[in-house]
């Protein structure tokens, strides 16, 4: 069935779709969505598609209403069942087929969504797929003519875990005690079978049962208010390390021994170090709002750093042009080759604990090296006009700048390493401010000047 343009762009957005159950996002929607996305990837040349989904409410039907709208389009069907988002990842690049993952990663109970990707977990965003899939389920899907396909259910977990072991040696890491918030997400399916078959490892879980209602907190560690639970079971066990997890455990954040948070930077610049330590000169991505420590350091150790725009699909994009071994940005994504250049919180997670593992000494010791600038942490304002609120930020630091940019937003380079990047949301009226400077207290001048322009 045809829908508006105005109804579909609300929900079919830049990267992946996402929207409120029942109101924005319902079964007949969803099977458009998959016979849209069979319609284009059977174009392709694939000829079958996996798909998984994660612990909320709504999430098993409207798997099944997409495997409907695939099944109908031709296409096979590989369903997963319960999966991470990287685990989904690892699926499409094990089995060679693309991918969809139903999700709303760390937004609340009522939402929910679909990220997709082709084989090989390669993106599928707005100038790669979605736009077709948008204007198809705006007019109208196609009917298709030939031979259904057929479904067929498999369980990849155990391949999923010993795949990303297989990645980092954890066969020699001294004994650890891990304090691990799944905030009620996939972590809680994922982290048993990945960590918890280690036997240098003692995991400490909180709230690992599965909970598409979050009834603790929200699965957003980017949050701080999301931290403080693991927090304060790091101080308690006296654990080496505390890891969380968002919703579908794509992303994971650590907080050291003593319950402070590490910079999603300094955890780029460790994976770099070890990353260029297997493959000198390889290329990293880093994305722009990430911490210059990184670039330096991959400059000082002979790689070559590449900066991107932020968000996953460029990212993606960028990895497969350069060739690159690893990528990262602030946000706690983190991208490997060897994982077909998809993100995966996890492995990031087994290099952070590698790395802790062989040397006698706490987390918070060699991390301190990494985290060479204050920052601010993205700090968001509803702003009516982003561009007129970023040009007056741009002219009043007009005899400051050494430089200004706009790969994405405006990058703002100014004298003593401070810089700042101000962009618009994709999907939301807002400004996203982040400040980076050798001191706290030249960061909080810049954040305190900034925004008094951009909220006045």
């Amino acid at each position: 069935m045809a829908r508006s343009a105005e109804f579909v762009n609300a929900v079919i957005k830049a990267y992946d779709v996402r929207g409120v159950v029942g109101e924005q996002i319902d079964g007949e929607f969803v099977k458009d969505v998959g016979a849209a996305f069979a319609r284009l990837m059977r174009a392709e040349g694939a000829t079958r598609v996996v798909i998984g989904h994660d612990m909320r409410e709504s999430s098993p039907a409207l798997a099944a209403a997409f495997a409907d709208g695939a099944l109908g389009q031709g296409l096979d069907v590989v369903h997963i069942g319960l999966a991470s988002t990287d685990q989904l990842y690892f699926a499409s690049g094990h089995l060679d087929c693309p991918g969809a993952m139903f999700t709303a990663s760390h937004n609340p109970a009522r939402y929910n969504g679909i990220k997709l990707c082709r084989a090989k977990a390669l993106p599928v965003g707005q100038d790669t797929g979605l736009a077709t899939i948008k204007d198809e389920v705006i007019n109208g899907v196609p009917g298709y003519d030939g031979t259904p396909g057929g479904a067929t259910k498999i369980d990849l977990l155990a391949d999923y875990a010993k795949f990303l072991r297989g990645l980092v040696d954890l066969d020699n890491v001294r004994p650890l005690t891990i304090a691990v918030d799944a905030g009620n997400g996939m972590g809680g399916h994922t982290v048993p079978e990945v960590l918890g078959t280690v036997p240098q490892l003692t995991l400490v879980p909180l709230y690992f049962e599965l909970d598409g209602s979050f009834p603790n907190h929200e699965a957003n560690p980017l949050d701080p208010k999301n931290l403080v639970d693991l927090q304060d079971l790091v101080r308690k066990s006296g654990a080496d390390i505390g890891l969380a997890f968002d919703g579908d455990a794509d992303r994971c954040f650590v907080v050291d021994e003593n319950g402070d948070p590490i910079s999603p930077s300094a955890i780029t610049a460790l994976v770099a170090e070890r990353e260029l330590a297997k493959e000198p000169g390889a290329v990293i991505i880093h994305n722009l709002i990430t911490s210059h420590a990184v670039p330096e350091l991959v400059h000082e150790l002979g790689g070559t750093p590449v900066r991107t725009r932020v968000g996953h699909s460029f990212i993606k994009q960028e990895m497969a042009a350069t060739g690159a071994v690893f990528g990262g940005e602030h946000s706690a994504h983190y991208y490997f080759r060897d994982f077909w250049g998809a993100d995966s919180g996890m492995l990031a997670a087994l290099h952070v604990l590698a790395a802790l593992g062989e040397k006698d000494r706490p987390i918070s010791e060699f991390m301190s090296s990494y985290e060479t600038y204050a920052a601010s942490g993205e700090i968001n304002s509803t702003v009516a006009d982003a561009e007129e609120r970023t040009m007056a930020v741009v002219d009043a630091f007009e005899d400051r700048a050494k430089s200004v940019d706009r790969l994405d937003g405006v990058t703002v380079q100014l004298a003593d390493d401070a810089w700042f990047n101000l962009r618009a949301s994709n999907t939301e009226p807002l400004l996203r401010l982040n400040v980076e400077a050798r001191s706290t207290e030249e960061v909080d001048a810049l954040v305190t000047e900034i925004l008094s322009i951009v909220r006045s």
